[in-house]
């Protein structure tokens, strides 16, 4: 498929059935091993990186974010995962599909910065990730884009005022249900607290139609994660 140098970009949300934490160790043990080493394989052909949600959100246990040029991998290592070892013990109550693309608004601080920088993605590594869902308005798009810019430049200065979280934007016009998947990467909780905060007071906020639900994942090791769950 031609992307034209975009990346496929996929949240899979998992939750495992309480039932099988009391399986036998053994089999627990086997389960684990195989699932862990479809998610290794996936990472072979695919960006992949992984939270945990357990003790944080009761509806999921685990996230993969991946992403590749080549939405059919998301099929095969999805597949995969839900017919090995504990994968069979699981559902995807949420599951956000996007892509990147280059934003129509200008910040001004990136001046010089590369072209097509926005269409790859590279996780800062930051213990935390906040994901969520996003939809504007429909009376956002009506405004001029002059006006719209200016809404975005208010809304992008209060970001640059929190160094600490790298934001991830991400689009689904015509992908998904949504309009954007976001996701801000942070070693400090209480900061995107105060951004998220911050930004309510801004004009483009007012344009917000469907901002949740909104997941707080610690990134771990496939191997914790499934020692998390059981």
């Amino acid at each position: 498929m031609e992307n034209r140098g975009r990346t496929m970009v996929q949240f899979a949300f998992y939750k495992f059935d309480a039932a099988w934490r009391r399986l036998p160790e053994e089999q627990k043990q086997a389960d684990k091993a195989a699932f862990a080493a479809a998610v290794e394989e996936a990472a072979d052909e695919m960006m992949v990186r992984c939270y945990t949600t357990v003790g944080i959100r009761g509806d999921v246990d685990m996230l993969l974010w991946n992403a590749t040029e080549d939405l059919d991998l998301f099929q095969k290592h999805g597949s995969r995962l839900l017919n090995t070892g504990i994968g069979k013990w699981a559902t995807q109550p949420y599951c956000y599909l996007s892509m990147t693309k280059n934003s129509q608004y200008k910040d001004p601080t990136e001046k010089g910065a590369p072209e097509g920088r926005r269409l790859v993605v590279k996780p800062t590594g930051r213990k935390y990730l906040f994901v969520y869902p996003f939809v504007k308005t429909r009376p956002w798009y009506t405004l001029p884009l002059e006006e719209r810019q200016k809404a975005m430049y208010t809304h992008i200065e209060v970001g640059h005022k929190y160094p600490t979280i790298k934001l991830n934007t991400t689009y689904s016009f015509g992908l998904d249900d949504q309009e954007f998947v976001v996701a801000f990467e942070s070693d400090i909780p209480a900061d995107f607290l105060d951004l998220v905060h911050h930004l309510r007071e801004t004009e483009a906020s007012a344009y917000t139609q469907r901002d949740t639900p909104t997941f707080t994942c610690v990134q771990t090791s496939i191997a914790d994660a499934l020692d998390a769950i059981g």
